[in-house]
């Protein structure tokens, strides 16, 4: 007998002398939750940022630590576009592994004016096989009912360095 139909039974027999009175038996396997195999992902946005000159924290406990003041920069997408607006950073902890770790926090302004917050988790790692490995997990938060669907939405990026500053090409899970 396999463990979860004698879980089942054991439940049945404490059931029924605890005096709740019977308890059915499952008499048909539990059904696998069904699957897609494959994720399925559509365009959000590209995202360019413009930074000023790093801010060099130094060691840190965790390692070293930098910062990238964000001055300003664009979005675009099928659904959304705009400006970042300045005043946001991406903290980074270089790790002595040599990997980055991202946290950006930014201010979104479309082109109708609706504000929206974002943030990134994110890792960088310039030493990774096929490198770079740029790879982020954005989140949105918005008030403006056109965009309330960024408010439900998960996302991955892809990132890369260039000489204007770092681009983003955004995906929404699906």
């Amino acid at each position: 007998m396999d463990s979860r139909r004698r879980d089942v039974l054991k439940l049945a027999a404490f059931a029924t002398l605890a005096g709740c009175g019977a308890v059915p038996l499952a008499t048909h396997p539990v059904s696998r939750i069904e699957r897609n195999p494959a994720m399925r992902s559509r365009p959000l946005m590209t995202l360019r940022l413009n930074t000023a000159p790093t801010q060099n924290i130094g060691a840190v406990p965790r390692g070293t630590r930098v910062t990238f003041p964000i001055t300003g920069g664009s979005f675009e997408g099928e659904r959304l576009r705009g400006k970042v607006l300045p005043g946001g950073d991406d903290w980074t902890i270089k790790r002595l592994d040599g990997v980055i770790e991202l946290d950006l926090r930014v201010t979104l302004q479309t082109d109708d004016g609706a504000l929206i917050h974002m943030t990134f988790e994110g890792i960088r790692d310039d030493a990774a096989p096929g490198a770079p490995y740029f790879r982020t997990l954005p989140r949105f938060e918005t008030s403006e009912s056109k965009y309330s669907f960024l408010n439900r939405l998960l996302a991955v990026g892809t990132g890369e360095i260039r000489p204007d500053g770092p681009v983003h090409v955004i995906e929404e899970l699906l």
